[in-house]
């Protein structure tokens, strides 16, 4: 169970957004605490947004349900994503903001176009977002207007979203 987040408050949360390939996920001990069962994930990175990252990025992140720990928390080799992720904490530890809200898998139509959907099928993503960007002294485009007015949820074409995040971001 998570607070709902709209895709402001999460680009807010986020220290680092980048897009990239999974290159390994491996379920593992914490190295300090040996009772918290941990995943790393390896990205090779295609894309930054915000923050820095290399052209690998890794990060732990903590397993909640002990089901999570034979799969990894449901990333897998090859799979491309979006990740907003949290300033990791003293501990090493990391995550989408959000959890699922901040983790986007990105999918190709038929045509190879890319669109991006998180584990709540984006629904609520844009409420609000105008109203927060405007607070904040940001502008949106009117395509990024358009985008969080008329989105029903569901996959949103990455490069829409791409240009939306980099709008929220211009002030941090």
């Amino acid at each position: 169970m998570v607070v709902p987040r709209n895709l402001a408050e999460l680009v807010e949360k986020s220290e680092t957004i980048v897009v990239g390939h999974v290159v390994s996920a491996r379920t593992e001990k914490h190295p300090e605490f040996s009772n918290l069962d941990t995943v790393v994930v390896t990205l090779k990175v295609s894309d930054t947004w915000k923050g820095s990252a290399g052209p690998t990025f890794s990060f732990r992140q903590y397993v909640w349900d002990i089901r999570d720990r034979y799969d990894a928390i449901g990333y897998r080799k090859g799979q491309e994503v979006l990740l907003l992720l949290v300033r990791p904490s003293r501990y090493g530890l990391s995550s989408p903001a959000g959890l699922q809200q901040g983790r986007f898998r990105i999918v190709r139509d038929p045509q190879g176009r890319k669109y991006a959907v998180n584990g709540f099928q984006n629904r609520g993503l844009f409420e609000g977002v105008e109203s927060q960007a405007r607070q904040k002294g940001i502008d949106l485009s009117p395509g990024a207007i358009h985008l969080v007015e008329t989105h029903p949820g569901g996959p949103v074409a990455l490069e829409q979203l791409k240009q939306l995040i980099l709008q929220l971001t211009a002030r941090d």
